[in-house]
């Protein structure tokens, strides 16, 4: 027999829009909890004693406080709906980056992490090596659940059997949402600047690295503080300018660096140019606070900075998807990240139930209202109510990247993700600095990438 359900599905009433995706730092503050020492826990697969109300923590890391507004009025909801039973505390990730990911490896060990949280796809493998998540897999065959209806390039990860090399009878979460880059863009700036509007490229078939440069110029030569382009210093937008020259960081199956290629240099010397000529707000600066301020005319990123851009940006605005390179596509990322379970949750049942609730059609369908990103159920009808979520107009630009042959995020399953982007990252950084020339890049990189990657 199926278990009763604990944990109800959401739908966030329209009413709670306008104050979700009006971002203050109070509202961010208040809804974070000290983590205190956890009480002797009885194992994972050990039930709350009867008739106890259960307490399940959670945790995001949002992008910024926009954004943990709306998992934190999202976690009301739920919550609201649950009665006596179950009770839910949100905590939006308060560190950046890698550091979100090592303070609940932190946490975990000392007994005060939360019960579910949300982790980047490519950090499965880390996590479920170190026996850190639940395998959520006989839970979810009591429960009959049924993963098909989700993208399958995050569900090959999330039911991945590391002991048979492939998918099988394993579940380590469930995807929150998926995303790709896109452009924001300051049509006001872009307008003075007399330049093209890269939408109107886009629909004519004409925006590619030659018109991104065009653009990029005029608005620098507005000069001041005005720049053309922004990024943020990780492993999405360098790949990006790699990916869309046809180039890769890695093969198919994660076991090789192939970013030493031809290709990938390419692409690698396209993005150095950009700030070799000045038209990008400085390498490892945020970009998303200057293009929010008014002063960037294109800051890429994903879904997720709709909240903010929603809250924080006083000028027409709207996204594009990314200009094809020489590869002839977008380069772009199919970025997800999972809701896991802690494997020393007191609860995992309810654990479960929460995970569930946070993934349906309807809870789904209100974080995108809400802006923050897209849903992972793969549909039409999600597709279509997406579109209809603005600002911005022109949702459909993540879409097209969806159709664009993105590369799918992922770990790695024989060696360390996490290494390979911190030797790779580094590295470009140096390239971009001025420090390392482009030509001991190609030759030395991946020789350094697989020795910490794969260990020798």
């Amino acid at each position: 027999m199926q278990r009763i359900r604990k944990i109800a599905s959401a739908t966030v009433a329209l009413s709670l829009v306008a104050a979700a995706c009006g971002g203050s730092d109070d509202a961010a503050d208040e809804s974070a909890t000290t983590d205190a020492p956890a009480a002797d826990a009885p194992a994972a697969d050990e039930p709350a004693a009867s008739g106890e109300k259960v307490t399940i923590r959670w945790r995001t890391r949002p992008d910024n406080d926009a954004e943990a507004e709306v998992y934190g009025t999202i976690s009301d909801s739920i919550d609201a709906e649950n009665g006596d039973a179950v009770s839910l505390t949100y905590e939006p990730g308060t560190t950046d980056g890698a550091n979100y990911q090592d303070q609940l490896i932190t946490e975990i060990a000392n007994g005060t992490a939360p019960d579910v949280f949300w982790i980047p796809g490519t950090d499965i493998a880390r996590f479920q090596s170190a026996g850190l998540i639940l395998d959520l897999a006989p839970i979810a065959a009591e429960d009959g659940f049924d993963t098909g209806e989700f993208y399958p390039e995050p569900m090959y990860h999330l039911t991945f059997d590391p002991d048979a090399g492939a998918p099988g009878d394993k579940l380590w979460g469930l995807p929150r949402d998926v995303s790709t880059f896109a452009m924001y863009l300051n049509n006001d700036l872009i307008a003075e600047a007399g330049a093209d509007d890269p939408r109107a490229l886009a629909e004519a078939g004409e925006w590619d690295w030659a018109a991104f440069a065009e653009v990029a110029t005029a608005v620098s030569a507005l000069g001041g503080e005005n720049k053309g382009f922004a990024m943020d210093a990780w492993w999405g937008p360098i790949g990006y300018f790699i990916q869309a020259a046809g180039g890769s960081f890695l093969n198919e199956d994660g076991t090789e660096c192939t970013v030493d290629s031809p290709e990938a240099i390419a692409g690698l010397t396209q993005m150095q140019a950009v700030y070799d000529g000045g038209l990008a707000v400085a390498y490892g600066e945020s970009g998303e606070a200057p293009w929010k301020a008014g002063t960037v005319g294109m800051f890429m990123n994903g879904r997720w900075a709709t909240p903010g851009a929603r809250a924080d940006a006083n000028f027409n605005w709207d996204v594009v998807q990314l200009p094809t390179g020489p590869g002839g596509t977008q380069g772009n990322w199919l970025f997800w990240g999972a809701y896991v379970v802690n494997a020393n949750t007191e609860s995992p049942s309810e654990a479960f139930d929460l995970v569930q609730s946070l993934t349906t059609a309807d809870t789904q369908a209100s974080i995108s209202e809400l802006g923050a990103n897209i849903p992972s159920r793969q549909s039409a009808a999600a597709a279509e109510a997406f579109l209809g979520f603005t600002p911005p107009e022109n949702a459909q630009a993540f879409l097209n990247g969806l159709a664009d042959s993105p590369t799918a995020e992922g770990p790695l399953w024989t060696g360390s993700r996490t290494e390979f982007d911190n030797v790779v990252g580094a590295a470009v950084t140096a390239v971009i600095n001025g420090e390392r020339t482009i030509e001991d890049f190609a030759a030395n990189i991946c020789a350094e990438a697989e020795i910490a990657t794969f260990g020798g």
